[in-house]
């Protein structure tokens, strides 16, 4: 019996599983089943935030409020499994950062030339209650992928805000305005700065921080993140 059970695990290690369903999977992370839930972000997308859209042009938000950055994109849609995925990835499932920068990477084509990589920041305690900042470490397998050198610590989070999830654009301006500060404002002065963060909804933290990079002395912001909303209006 126990040389039974030691075959099986040596054969189809029990850590094989789907990071969706939890069921086995010997055909990477995410099994067949739930590879179906995972919609990736390659269809008619704004041109500037990069989120899912039903028209080929700039969104409504993005003609009345442009942002600060250049372009966005982002690999996937946030729904269903990639929300799973996302959560997991926050919360105890920081592996998953090879994943998504695997992902990120390619979308980077899109881009020209950068010159270096930041990553959104959470505040001292807000790392120490996760236990890892899961985007520092996605930044770090990015820059490892691409060859974009990541500044480490080049943006402080300087205040604590409430959650941004339920609250509307407007709000989420108004939330995560002033919290973000420049603390290697050498490194980054005449610089193309790639801006990383996990998830993209109204780009209401991305057009903050690219405030704050561009008042640094950058010369131009992207930003990329794992998912993204996909933005609905009706037309």
């Amino acid at each position: 019996m126990k040389f039974t059970a030691f075959l099986k695990n040596a054969l189809f290690p029990l850590d094989y599983t789907c990071d969706i369903c939890g069921a086995e999977s010997f055909n990477g992370n995410i099994c067949e089943d739930c590879k179906k839930s995972v919609t990736l972000n390659n269809g008619i997308t704004c041109p500037v935030c990069g989120r899912k859209t039903g028209k080929a042009e700039i969104c409504i938000e993005c003609k009345h409020n442009a942002p600060e950055y250049t372009r966005a994109v982002s690999p996937l849609v946030y729904e269903e499994g990639v929300i799973v995925l996302i959560s997991k990835f926050k919360n105890g499932g920081a592996y998953l950062k090879d994943y998504f920068a695997e992902l990120i990477n390619k979308k980077l084509e899109d881009f020209g030339d950068i010159d270096c990589m930041v990553s959104v920041p959470m505040t001292a305690k807000s790392k120490i209650k996760r236990g890892y900042d899961q985007v520092e470490k996605l930044a770090a397998s990015l820059s490892e992928k691409s060859g974009i050198p990541y500044i480490r610590g080049a943006i402080e989070k300087v205040r604590q805000t409430a959650l941004q999830k339920g609250l509307d654009r407007q709000n989420r301006v108004k939330n995560v305005h002033g919290c973000f500060k420049a603390v290697k404002c050498n490194e980054l002065k005449d610089k193309t700065v790639l801006v990383l963060d996990d998830v993209l909804t109204t780009g209401a933290t991305a057009d903050e921080i690219s405030k704050v990079i561009l008042k640094a002395g950058a010369k131009r912001v992207y930003v990329a993140t794992a998912a993204s909303v996909e933005y609905k209006h009706i037309y």
